[in-house]
């Protein structure tokens, strides 16, 4: 959910931001003080607040925070701050399934953390935003996912057939420290806020081991890398971490002279390139090598298109027919894993054989999810995938409706097409397609 910042706060942001840009190399002296204002602490435990999420190695939820006062709460955070005696608290570690069968770890902060965090972002996010580059897309306002791959399908389309689809192994958990303070402190020459976010950097990692007892280990500040993944302040050092990379790209030359473009979201990025995906690996390879990251070899491919196909933040990109003429073109479709992940996600939430909803209830959490998941898939032809996942949702819904009554036969008759959409209202997603010019295509 988008907030938007009380004035004074926006104004702060303004005027951080309108220095930045206009002064690229200035280093700001005074930002501590920043975090520890009320209205931007404020803001900041809004915006985790509207965020949600799970409690961290105290226990602390948002309805205990409340409960006690949260103008009293977010007052002792300020005084901790101002007086410098702010400590960050450990991080909880969870561990989250990846469709490949493999874990990804998220870190979770304690809501204090969390909030200081976010303190800080409110107020660095503006300086940085001023030296992001044009080809990260990642945890930027006025861009999105959605616009990467537009922008990977426009290098193609002008005839950057040759793609580096490149993955880095574990990014997150490898950036080092070191050159990560040095891309703060370019920018950074306030130590308060230097040493603040090197704490947080190093703060100790807490999990549940297979005996059932916590485990805490400093492997951050022993190895001296990595960021957690989770954190509110971890999409912006990612992206400062990952600009060391773009601008090298661009001021090595290797744009220009291999004509070679990078598109970045987050983690994720591919090169499209004219005929130079070879060298530009190599390139790429190289630089990752100086700047202390790992190329995960397995995943990363050279794709040579319209032969082949490759795939970037869930869509599929590569060659299309359209359905009028059948004339090939290279087009976006979402990719079969993120059709067969909605398919599954529609299965759990149908999946109970006793289930305390009412249909009513269970339908309307189909449409959210139904409708999040169009919302982001909705470029080029998407009207067999949307067939796909509404034939899935059809089928479980009826599913779930013939054991709650009881029914022995398939359902289609005593459910019929006409009831499952008019009477109980599922969302038809084939239906949206004609707001979709392109999705026939």
């Amino acid at each position: 959910m988008s907030l938007a910042p009380p004035e004074k706060v926006r104004k702060l942001q303004e005027a951080l931001h309108a220095k930045a840009k206009g002064s690229p190399s200035y280093r700001f002296y005074t930002l501590y003080d920043k975090i520890g204002r009320d209205d931007v602490l404020a803001w900041a435990y809004q915006r985790c607040r509207s965020n949600r999420g799970a409690p961290s190695v105290d226990g602390q939820t948002f309805e205990q925070i409340e409960s006690y006062g949260r103008e009293r709460w977010l007052g002792e955070l300020a005084q901790e701050l101002r007086r410098k005696t702010y400590r960050p608290n450990a991080v909880r570690r969870v561990w989250i399934p990846k469709a490949d069968g493999k874990q990804r770890p998220l870190g979770i902060p304690t809501i204090k953390d969390r909030v200081a965090q976010m303190a800080a972002v409110i107020a660095l996010e503006p300086i940085f935003e001023a030296d992001l580059q044009e080809e990260q897309y990642a945890y930027r306002a006025d861009r999105s996912a959605l616009d990467a791959v537009r922008r990977v399908h426009r290098h193609l389309t002008s005839g950057h057939m040759e793609v580096v689809d490149a993955d880095l192994k574990g990014y997150f958990d490898t950036i080092p420290h070191a050159e990560l303070m040095k891309s703060l402190a370019r920018r950074i020459s306030d130590g308060q806020m230097l040493a603040l976010l090197k704490r947080w950097l190093e703060a100790p990692v807490e999990e549940e081991g297979e005996d059932g007892r916590r485990h805490r280990t400093s492997r951050s500040k022993d190895e001296g890398r990595g960021i957690p993944q989770g954190a509110p302040i971890s999409p912006l050092l990612a992206n400062l971490y990952m600009r060391r990379f773009v601008l090298s790209w661009k001021a090595l030359g290797y744009e220009r002279v291999l004509d070679a473009h990078i598109v970045n979201y987050a983690d994720d990025f591919v090169i499209c390139c004219r005929g130079t995906a070879q060298k530009a690996g190599r390139s790429m390879r190289r630089l990752m090598e100086r700047l202390k990251l790992t190329v995960n070899e397995e995943k990363t491919r050279e794709r040579h298109l319209p032969k082949e196909t490759f795939d970037f933040l869930g869509y599929t990109i590569g060659r299309c027919y359209k359905a009028s003429t059948g004339r090939p073109y290279i087009g976006t479709r979402p990719s079969k894993k993120k059709v067969q992940a909605v398919c599954r996600e529609v299965s759990e939430l149908t999946a109970a054989r006793w289930t305390p909803w009412d249909v009513q209830a269970v339908v309307a959490r189909l449409n959210r999810l139904l409708t999040g998941w169009a919302n982001y898939f909705c470029l080029g032809p998407v009207s067999k995938a949307y067939e796909a996942v509404d034939a899935h949702a059809r089928h479980r819904l009826r599913q779930w409706l013939r054991r709650k009554h009881g029914t022995q036969s398939q359902g289609c008759a005593r459910y019929p097409i006409e009831h499952i959409y008019q009477a109980l209202g599922l969302v038809r997603l084939r239906e949206r397609t004609r707001n979709l010019p392109w999705a026939k295509a």
